[in-house]
């Protein structure tokens, strides 16, 4: 009998978002790292590119693989992530007699809860937990045209796409590996442009999204002390929302717009609490994204939340072995590429 076609290959992890594309390659059972890169895109031609099909990702892929990489890339078979914002992330319970009949139950979900019709959607979901008097089953949607042309994308560079998850749901893989992730878990991912919030529970239970990021931080500092971009950045990783001469200037720059992920979060944990809780406590807050290297941000979260908040750091867990590692502010930027890189390759075919 022939072997299945990706059996025996390795796999890379390949993220496009808007504000740019990372690969990695990771010996899972190592946690080594063999190579990486990133690039840097523009969001506004992303979203053409995306829309109208024109060659704009496809010249920065190429870039990235052949001029931007550190080490090498163990193979062409990827993981493919997709942005959690444009995704519909949902848990629901059915009776337990509802198994046979589960693909209407998820189409009615469909329905009921998605802004989009069924035909427009690539709709995946698994029962996540069996109880005597229920199932728990995880439904995840996305649109078909943005999972088409990122398949597109990458196949455009030669890569072959195994399979397509959320970049929620590759940080949530890193962090149960690497941060006491089995414990009842928000995640908030701070990205350049936008922030994911999610509630990790064995696994992804319900996840949420808004246009606030890492970029909106920088303009905030930028407007309110009437300095360039430039020292805006400097001031929000070297001072943030630590103690000292700026500290109260910054914060009050900052606090609109964490205030929004604040009561994104208060609602995605109110939602997890009344639903999905059934009596399990959330035990902490792990910050993570590009966005998070804002010193001082876990002990705002710690306070504001009143739960204990932290920054996540996984790099303990990963080792470059020789190769020279991402600046310390570049680190947060490849945690959700490390969780597509981190995909054991049976997994796919389990």
């Amino acid at each position: 009998m022939a072997k299945l076609f990706y059996k025996d290959k390795p796999i890379i992890g390949l993220d496009i978002s808007q504000t740019g594309m990372k690969v990695m390659s990771v010996d899972p059972k190592k946690w080594l790292v063999t190579g990486y890169g990133s690039i840097d895109l523009d969001p506004s031609k992303v979203q053409q590119s995306l829309d109208s099909g024109d060659d704009y990702l496809t010249r920065n892929i190429k870039d990235l693989l052949g001029k931007s990489l550190v080490g090498n890339l163990a193979s062409d078979h990827a993981v493919l992530g997709v942005p959690a914002g444009r995704a519909f992330t949902r848990t629901f319970t059915v009776p337990p007699n509802s198994e046979k009949h589960l693909q209407e139950a998820v189409e009615l979900e469909v329905e009921q809860y998605i802004p989009l019709p069924m035909s427009t959607l690539y709709v995946d979901y698994e029962i996540i937990e069996r109880a005597k008097d229920q199932l728990t089953v995880l439904m995840c949607a996305v649109p078909r045209t943005v999972v088409d042309s990122c398949i597109a994308i990458a196949e455009s560079a030669g890569l072959r796409v195994a399979m397509v998850e959320t970049s929620i749901s590759a940080v949530a893989r890193l962090l149960e590996a690497t941060e006491e992730g089995h414990l009842p878990t928000v995640i908030v991912d701070i990205g350049p442009a936008s922030t994911d919030i999610a509630i990790l529970d064995r696994s992804i239970r319900i996840a949420g999204s808004l246009n606030v990021g890492g970029n909106t931080f920088t303009l905030d500092i930028a407007k309110k002390l009437k300095v360039p971009l430039e020292n805006a950045h400097q001031l929000k990783i070297l001072s943030g929302l630590s103690a000292g001469s700026r500290q109260q200037k910054i914060q009050s720059a900052l606090n609109p717009s964490l205030e929004r992920i604040v009561a994104e979060t208060r609602r995605v944990m109110r939602y997890y609490d009344e639903r999905i809780a059934d009596h399990r406590k959330l035990e902490q807050v792990l910050v993570v994204g590009g966005g998070a290297n804002v010193p001082g941000i876990g002990e705002y979260f710690t306070n504001e939340l009143v739960m204990p908040a932290r920054v996540a750091s996984p790099w303990q867990k990963l080792d470059f072995g020789k190769l020279a590692q991402p600046a310390k502010h570049f680190r947060p930027r490849y945690i959700t590429v490390a969780g597509l890189a981190s995909v054991p390759p049976e997994a796919i075919w389990s």
